[in-house]
């Protein structure tokens, strides 16, 4: 793990900003803002919960990991970066369907393109994350062929904004 520098704040501040541009945006285009308050929020509480407890029980995975208070807070700063990207997902593909609940909607073309857009974005930020030394992987990680990125990092944004977005449904009618 790299101490922390400027540069890993580049990516989750565009994100940040992205994502509060496509809130603003959304938020001026639903009918009960109320609703859509409690549904931003369910996601980003659900995203954070499931990113850090994801974080931290892959922790082993990467070299020189170990359970102690910076490592930890590491993993929590790591899960707020990690809403973020969720948020890109929402309202991206909420964008791509002109429909910030899209998620209702959740066909098998959705949930197949939703996953491969994680997985992409995961392979990449995991990429670049290595190749500049910001973290490697310990021998137990097991990688995927041809990209040589971990797999547990991947699968995590393959499938937890897919149990993130299905979860929070609920919030979306109250």
């Amino acid at each position: 793990m790299e101490s922390l520098s400027p540069i890993l704040f580049l990516v989750p501040g565009i994100a940040l900003t992205l994502a509060v541009v496509a809130y603003r945006y959304f938020s001026k285009r639903v009918s009960n803002r109320r609703a859509y308050r409690r549904y931003v929020a369910a996601v980003a509480g659900m995203a954070y919960l499931l990113n850090f407890a994801w974080e931290v029980s892959q922790g082993f995975l990467y070299q020189g990991y170990e359970y102690d208070f910076q490592h930890i807070s590491f993993c929590a700063l790591a899960s707020v970066a990690d809403v973020f990207m969720v948020f890109l997902l929402l309202f991206g593909f909420g964008l791509i369907y002109g429909d910030v609940y899209w998620t209702c909607h959740l066909s098998p073309y959705r949930i197949a393109a939703l996953m491969a857009a994680g997985g992409v974005g995961a392979i990449v930020a995991e990429t670049l994350h290595t190749g500049r030394g910001s973290w490697s992987y310990a021998e137990a990680m097991p990688l995927l062929p041809w990209v040589n990125v971990g797999l547990t990092p991947v699968l995590q944004f393959t499938i937890l904004p897919l149990v993130i977005f299905w979860a929070c449904r609920k919030f979306i009618n109250g």
